[in-house]
């Protein structure tokens, strides 16, 4: 007699292949997770080292901002410093000027006038005096145009001092000083 298999033979192939099928999914799920997981971990890794770099950058503008800001307090300081030498060297180089401006007054000064005060701004001189006559004054501005020291004398105010009764003149003289270092009257 012939054998016949009733069993479900195609039921169990099928059966075996869904269950490779399931097994192969499942297999396939968890190799992908783990690949995204190693992106993530990557990309992670990477953002956080970015970070780092980021942040490097940040405290390294912060050390420089710091010292360009002290630069240029050093520079306002190095200007003020070269502005004060600057001053110094001038007052150094005027120094013996003010010598010598005594000396020519005392030298142009006529015989009859007497000096009151001299007061000086710049350049520019204010002399008051007195003079026993008006020839003496106009004797002394013509030195002071013939000095090397002095320049440009001009008469403010001439009057008679009534105070002492001896009939002499009070006056107001201004006059510029010449820098004789610096070459001739200009």
């Amino acid at each position: 007699m012939a054998r016949i298999n009733l069993l479900p033979w195609r039921d169990e192939l099928r059966k075996e292949q869904q269950r490779q099928f399931l097994t192969i999914m499942g297999l396939s799920v968890i190799l992908m997770l783990l690949i995204l997981t190693a992106v993530h971990i990557q990309y992670a890794n990477m953002i956080d080292t970015q970070n780092q770099r980021n942040q490097f950058l940040t405290q390294q503008i912060a050390d420089v901002d710091a010292q360009i800001k002290q630069i240029v307090k050093l520079e306002k300081d190095k200007r003020s410093l070269q502005a004060r030498i600057s001053v110094i060297q001038q007052l150094q180089g005027n120094r013996p000027q003010i010598v010598h401006l005594f000396d020519e007054i005392a030298r142009i000064l006529p015989q009859g006038l007497y000096l009151k005060s001299i007061d000086q701004k710049g350049k520019s001189i204010t002399i008051v005096g007195y003079a026993q006559s008006n020839a003496r004054v106009s004797a002394f501005m013509r030195n002071i145009d013939a000095s090397d020291w002095l320049d440009k004398p001009v008469l403010d105010v001439i009057k008679l001092n009534s105070k002492n009764g001896n009939g002499s003149r009070e006056f107001t003289l201004h006059c510029r000083q010449v820098n004789k270092s610096a070459g001739s009257k200009s």
